[in-house]
């Protein structure tokens, strides 16, 4: 029998040797071995060298830029500004321990080109940016199989959870019915005790209970000796560790009473301590799974194939679509969405006429109608009808794919209350291990029996079971994994965990006016002509812009004089896109502009300070001359009053910034009840104002994404409304996909009653360990009262977190 020098399997037959004369199973351990050592990867090993955790054999996979391309091509994704940075998101299979994890970071951190890494201990899920002109996607996939484990494409990673599930309710059945079946014999040898019982009796009853007790300890609790293993790999203490401690302790001390023939053993107490350990690891696995399910949902969405035709200078006809992969559809391209599809790709419709459904995106159940120059949204799904649109981004830049991006990140960051509890965590092992060793020592020096009756070896287990770092480290992630999963069925995305604790501290909340706290539906009240113009030029840019000023004025033109075409943009050239301000460009040879007041000035443009309208103002200049000034209105958001009235009710200051003149500014905060506005705003100013709110204060920014980029990357938060979603999804902390200001209310409440949960269950662990461990270590409770008390605090730390499901 010969055990092999990688993976630590036991083998017989023919061993395959290296030059230092070292076993191996196979050839692929032989060469895995020997890239780890050469690659000074070789310290791997010894973090394994004290468990006996055999490694997955190696596979023998190997990919070319083909193959690789196949697999994985949709689980890439490139940055829209940088097309060389791409993303890579890759289940890696065989990783079982922290070692695993160690060794895949060290080895893909040193390959050029690798840019960031992130790999998640629950789900083996990692997630690599990388810059492609240095390093390919075959070489990070096949550094992978060198090391000894196998790249998978993540979608797999669904019945991974599934297999956990089923493995986990088998270790459940086992060690429940052997509990069952071992109180039948426990009560006929307590009932022996008082009654008598021959010791042959007795010794045929403690071999029932021995072999009753030892599935549950060998098979059930093996989780937690893997686990144990793993920790002390890495030299730590883990809950598992104790656990582990306590339950072979009480095993084998009851196999030497056995075979001793003392008159005591305590094979039930073994049973039952798995049995409620491990039944508590259940529910809190169904639990987590459960929760994180929900952040997921959103991959379901994806489609593979699209019906598509590639950019040309007019609109094809349905006969002209065939099925392309979704990943090569570029900005520009035309697609087809027939009644039963979902979109995959944003854009604007060209021609026919659909009712598509949002609801697996905003949760809005009612279907909306979509025509001619309606924007459809990635997500959405044709219920009926058809219609043919141009697509305005790639698959990699749409909404639906940033959206899933969001989520799949959500699971890798960790709130700063986390990182706290676990430090803690990390080092109450060894203190228990301590206490556990003293207590021994104490009760056995003293020689009495404690009011328990247990003797000093029971009143060590009783230490070692009872001390729970599990409810410690289980405080934050349950409970912002449910606050999260329940916020997303509400249509409202966190980007990760830390925001949650973050919302939850801002105590000054800026909202941004048009498309905000208005609808962003401008109507034109009034237009001023002070020369004539070609209306065509008007419309051309003001289509060009995505600016809600200039998309109402771009309507209103087009519904005035309905023979010209919003198409005619294309005549435009040198475009220069002002944020904010407003956009320039060369219309035919001439020069025009359109935008606010300032940014005509700026142009040379002498205005007339005329009454101070409170109304939204539009200039337009044609060959350097201003020709043109439209007066615009807007309609403010249903609710919006009563939400504001609610957030300063939680004791949030509430500011409104927005570009328009100040008195159209503080028009709409006294609607609306804001006691502080600050109009005539620029992008730059409102991320600078941000930065000066955050010396005292958290800040929060809402905006609708389209010019709060800026505010929204600088504020502690970051929240975009869902019709700016977008363009601001991948700048942004929150998403409110839904246009509704209840959910901001609903987001930060949601915050708040999660910060609060979670310090409850940080005070439920704490407490629970300051009065059960001296209880322990005084000796008045026994073994098995101990895991009963264990697996409550877990339990109750999970149940109060899951009071926040379906909260308001």
């Amino acid at each position: 029998m010969f055990v092999c020098k990688h993976c630590a399997g036991h083998f017989e037959g023919e061993a395959v040797r290296d030059a230092n004369g070292d076993e191996f199973c196979c050839n692929g351990c032989k060469n895995v071995y020997a890239y780890l050592k050469s690659q000074g990867f070789g310290e791997f090993y010894s973090k394994l060298k004290k468990g006996e955790q055999n490694l997955a054999k190696p596979s023998s996979k190997h990919f070319d830029k083909q193959s690789a391309s196949s697999m994985f091509s949709k689980l890439l994704r490139r940055d829209e500004n940088s097309p060389f940075i791409c993303e890579l998101e890759v289940l890696i299979s065989g990783i079982h321990c922290p070692a695993c994890i160690w060794l895949n970071e060290k080895a893909l951190s040193n390959l050029e080109g690798v840019l960031e890494l992130n790999i998640s201990a629950t789900t083996s899920k990692a997630r690599v940016l990388f810059d492609e002109r240095k390093t390919a996607l075959e070489d990070i996939l096949n550094l992978i199989i060198a090391i000894g484990y196998d790249p998978k494409p993540f979608n797999e990673v669904k019945g991974a959870n599934n297999s956990l599930s089923r493995e986990y309710y088998a270790r459940l059945i086992v060690a429940l019915a052997c509990s069952m079946n071992i109180m039948w014999v426990a009560i006929a040898l307590y009932s022996g005790y008082f009654e008598g019982l021959s010791l042959g009796a007795k010794k045929i009853l403690h071999f029932a209970e021995f072999v009753l007790a030892s599935p549950p300890v060998f098979y059930t609790a093996s989780v937690f000796y893997r686990s144990a293993l793993s920790s002390l790999k890495l030299r730590q203490i883990s809950m598992d560790v104790n656990v582990s401690l306590g339950i072979l302790s009480v095993y084998f001390y009851s196999v030497y009473a056995m075979l001793s023939g003392a008159e005591q053993v305590y094979f039930d107490s073994a049973c039952m301590l798995v049995t409620f350990i491990f039944t508590g690891k259940f529910l809190q696995t169904k639990a987590t799974q459960k929760a994180a399910q929900e952040l997921e949902n959103i991959s379901s969405l994806f489609v593979e194939q699209v019906m598509s035709v590639k950019n040309n200078s007019r609109i094809p006809s349905i006969s002209e679509f065939k099925p392309c992969d979704v990943s090569e559809v570029k900005s520009g391209d035309f697609v087809l969405l027939r009644s039963g599809e979902r979109a995959m790709i944003d854009g604007v419709v060209l021609s026919g006429e659909a009712s598509v459904d949002n609801s697996s995106i905003n949760g809005e159940s009612v279907p909306v109608g979509i025509s001619k120059d309606d924007a459809l949204l990635s997500g959405a799904l044709c219920a009926e009808g058809s219609v043919i649109y141009k697509a305005t981004s790639s698959f990699q830049g749409s909404f639906l794919n940033k959206l899933s991006k969001l989520l799949s990140n959500a699971s890798f960051a960790r709130a700063e209350i986390e990182e706290l509890a676990n430090k803690i965590s990390s080092h109450f092992g060894w203190a228990i291990l301590a206490l556990c060793v003293a207590s021994f020592v104490f009760w056995s020096v003293a020689n009495i029996s404690a009011w328990s009756g247990v003797n000093a070896f029971g009143i060590a287990i009783s230490v070692l079971v009872i001390a729970c770092p599990c409810a410690l480290s289980l405080a934050t992630p349950i409970a912002t994994l449910v606050a999260m999963g329940n916020s997303t069925k509400r249509s409202i995305v966190f980007k990760d965990a830390k925001v949650l604790e973050t919302l939850a501290k801002c105590d000054i909340i800026a909202f941004d006016k048009t498309g905000t706290l208005s609808k962003a539906n401008l109507k034109v009240l009034s237009e001023q002509r002070f020369l004539p113009f070609d209306d065509g030029a008007l419309l051309a840019l003001a289509s060009a812009s995505t600016h809600p000023i200039s998309k109402a004025v771009a309507s209103y033109i087009l519904e005035k004089t309905c023979t010209l075409s919003p198409f005619s943009q294309g005549a435009l050239e040198n475009i220069q896109n002002i944020a904010g301000k407003g956009i320039s460009a060369t219309y035919k040879g001439v020069k025009i502009a359109g935008g606010s007041a300032a940014f005509i000035k700026s142009l040379g443009a002498s205005l007339s300070d005329d009454a101070q309208d409170s109304s939204i103002e539009y200039y337009f200049m044609y060959d350097n001359k201003l020709v043109a000034r439209f007066l615009l209105d807007d309609e403010l958001r249903e609710g919006a009053k009563a939400s504001i009235k609610e957030l300063k009710k939680m004791g949030l200051k509430v500011l409104m910034l927005s570009g328009d003149k100040q008195i159209v500014a503080s028009k709409v905060a006294s609607e609306l009840g804001i006691d502080e506005s600050h109009g005539e705003l620029n992008p730059e100013q409102k991320a600078l104002l941000i930065k000066e709110l955050q010396k005292s204060a958290n800040v929060v920014m809402v905006g609708d994404g389209i010019n709060d980029i800026l505010a929204l990357k600088s504020a502690n938060v970051g929240i975009a409304m869902g019709s700016g979603a977008s363009v601001s999804v991948g700048v942004s902390d929150v998403v409110l996909l839904r246009d509704e200001l209840g959910d901001l209310v609903f987001a930060l409440r949601q915050a708040k009653k999660t910060f609060k949960v979670i310090k409850e269950n940080l005070f439920i662990s704490l407490v629970y360990n300051a009065l059960s461990i001296p209880l322990a270590m005084a000796g008045f409770i026994i073994p098995l009262f101990a895991a009963i008390s264990m697996s409550f605090s877990s339990l109750l730390v999970v149940l109060n977190s899951l009071r926040l499901k379906g909260q308001p």
